[in-house]
């Protein structure tokens, strides 16, 4: 059982969309779009490497639609910001190498049903998934990493909405955001840390005027009260950046992507893949279970693990830590309600949460791909439709 700290600071840190590793998990989810968008059976395991004028595309891919993979990648790419050839890196001019090829028979033997040595679809890795969620902001995320994706999202939005007005902002940056917490829950903003590539001619401090604008717009106001330390591009300048700057590769950003470093992670990344892969699906199922948890009010904060066997179609086991603030006398009891409303094999995990046909249900696995995949309206994994069935399979143990 997790103790719960008296008073403590937590740092969390986001990437935005221009970063040479965000770069790399859009590619591969366009990749994974694009595939599904003509064939939702598609089996997808999309690699990107981005560099100095370069796109890589690799992986196991296969599909019954045709798809042009360079014409993915580069639109992208330029969807991004990636379009001027002077910084190094531009979606019109660069390079883009294709090494793709199908999926192991091996593997497909026992992610198809039927086909492996269990009559239903199984799991398409081994492995260990966490869902995490809490009542602390919202979103029922914790705080620091929100805050952190909301800082550079709103830099992106500005640079592309006004770009004459902006016309110093470049797609890379990273913030950090450090909150302290007393008793479990957060107080205050302590230190805020923003680094943005910019163009020669950028006065340093009009970028520091910009982020703490910015800052006091997507933070409450009840968090910002005090003194907040900044720390803009510390280094004085960041004018090489994207993947001229930094080679980028998917899968790189996996705490980014999920919950800042609060929780568990079971190593596993998500972009690139199709959801028979439950080092995705399963992780979107466990947030979808811990968040209906807290927003049943059954915890204050929830974690979720579920572990697979490749080829095997029901997990392993599932954990469940409230970190002492469940309503029930034991987390395992939770554990059996899970069971009982969450079908938790791959074939119920893709249906549930229709993973299998995105852009019909009014998402895309790239929109996942920068500013994390958790706490964001319009994803099926963050709908709390699942509270009433909760509670009274809660109530109904409560009375025995």
């Amino acid at each position: 059982m997790s103790k719960i700290h008296a008073e403590h600071v937590f740092t969390s840190e986001s990437v935005s969309e221009g970063h040479p590793d965000k770069v790399s998990d859009q590619i591969s989810d366009a990749i994974l779009d694009a595939c599904l968008a003509g064939d939702p059976q598609s089996r997808v395991a999309c690699e990107t490497l981005v560099t100095t004028d370069l796109i890589v595309l690799s992986g196991e891919i296969t599909t019954k639609t045709k798809v042009n993979w360079e014409e993915v990648a580069r639109k992208a790419a330029a969807d991004i910001g990636y379009t001027d050839g002077g910084i190094g890196f531009s979606a019109h001019t660069c390079k883009v190498l294709v090494c793709i090829h199908e999926q192991s028979a091996d593997i497909a033997q026992g992610v198809t049903t039927g086909k492996g040595l269990h009559k239903e679809q199984g799991a398409g890795d081994q492995g260990m998934m966490f869902g995490y969620a809490s009542n602390e902001t919202k979103e029922l995320m914790p705080a620091p990493i929100i805050f952190a994706h909301k800082i550079v999202q709103e830099l992106a939005r500005l640079r592309k909405k006004f770009p004459t007005r902006y016309a110093f902002l470049r797609p890379d940056s990273k913030s950090q955001v450090s909150v302290r917490y007393k008793g479990g829950k957060p107080i205050a903003v302590e230190t805020i840390v923003v680094s943005h590539q910019h163009s020669p001619k950028m006065k340093i401090t009009e970028l520091k005027k910009l982020v703490k604008k910015v800052a006091k717009k997507v933070i409450p106001a009840k968090f910002m009260k005090g003194t907040i330390k900044y720390h803009v591009n510390p280094t004085g300048l960041f004018e090489i950046g994207g993947p001229h700057g930094d080679t980028g590769l998917t899968g790189r950003k996996i705490i980014v992507d999920t919950y800042g470093g609060v929780g568990s992670h079971g190593g596993g990344a998500f972009s690139g893949k199709d959801p028979s892969k439950v080092d995705r699906s399963a992780a979107y199922m466990s947030r979808y279970i811990a968040k209906n948890i807290v927003a049943a009010k059954l915890a204050e904060k929830c974690e979720v693990q579920v572990a697979y066997a490749i080829g095997v179609p029901e997990p392993l086991s599932i954990n469940v830590d409230t970190y002492g603030t469940g309503a029930l006398d034991n987390d395992a009891k939770l554990e059996g309600i899970i069971r009982k409303i969450f079908d938790l094999t791959p074939a119920g995990l893709i249906k549930t949460l229709k993973l299998k046909h995105p852009k019909k249900n009014g998402w895309s696995y790239q929109d996942t791909a920068a500013y994390g995949h958790f706490g964001r309206d319009g994803f099926p994994w963050e709908k709390t439709d699942k509270t009433v069935a909760l509670r009274k399979a809660a109530l109904r143990l409560l009375k025995k």
